[in-house]
């Protein structure tokens, strides 16, 4: 019986780049873009991708009561969050107003702040932050398996995910200032950027999350 990927298909997101990069990757897997809580709940897998507005993506997801389906979820299988799926994770969000997300990680989603967007050269830095940056890997982590520190990835958002577990983080990113760009947490893995968008860097993460099983192996 072939593997079973769920992309949660909650109306927000890229969810065509994401289902079809997977399916580069996992040509043996069943890869399905999914509402229905059933077919998410049966998936070996699930990938929650998200693009847009957070109160739009929160509002989405409690529309089509996929909240508890996401928990559970998240909760048992090998989990990727990708952008304000990555961002859906935490507790909140200054995006909106102040919105509340699902609450499995501490911490807070936070815009880029105008008076720190200055380059090192004096420049003002654009808000979205939009385009190639290098990721640095602050622990080691399956899915970084195959690929070199500081490889390139694609981004386009104006928010960052701030926490204040130093266990969290597992790759960071620069603009103008140090902020996480990768999270992760037992069986869940998430990125700000988006690896679906980003070559072989990102096919390559991808990769590594169809070939895991969820588990860590503890630092030797």
């Amino acid at each position: 019986m072939s593997m079973k990927i769920a992309v949660i298909d909650y109306g927000m997101g890229n969810l065509r780049s994401v289902t079809h990069a997977l399916e580069h990757v996992a040509p043996e897997a069943t890869i399905q873009l999914s509402s229905d809580p059933a077919v998410i709940a049966a998936a070996d897998k699930i990938v929650f991708p998200g693009q847009g507005a957070m109160r739009d993506c929160m509002r989405e997801l409690l529309a089509r009561d996929l909240r508890p389906t996401v928990l559970a979820a998240a909760a048992s299988k090998p989990f990727l969050g990708i952008c304000v799926g990555a961002q859906l994770l935490f507790e909140l969000s200054e995006e909106g107003g102040n919105t509340p997300a699902l609450g499995l990680f501490p911490g807070q989603v936070r815009r880029f702040e105008a008076e720190r967007m200055v380059a090192a050269d004096g420049s003002r830095l654009k808000v979205p932050h939009m385009g190639w940056n290098e990721v640095w890997q602050t622990r080691p982590h399956p899915l970084w398996e195959g690929i070199a520190d500081g490889s390139r990835f694609y981004f386009v958002h104006s928010y960052y995910m701030d926490t204040p577990d130093a266990a969290l983080p597992v790759g960071r990113s620069d603009y103008p200032f140090p902020f996480t760009v990768a999270v992760a947490r037992a069986n869940i893995f998430a990125t700000q950027f988006h690896p679906e968008k980003s070559h072989a860097a990102g096919l390559q993460l991808l990769k590594n999350f169809v070939a895991w099983d969820g588990t860590v192996q503890p630092a030797q």
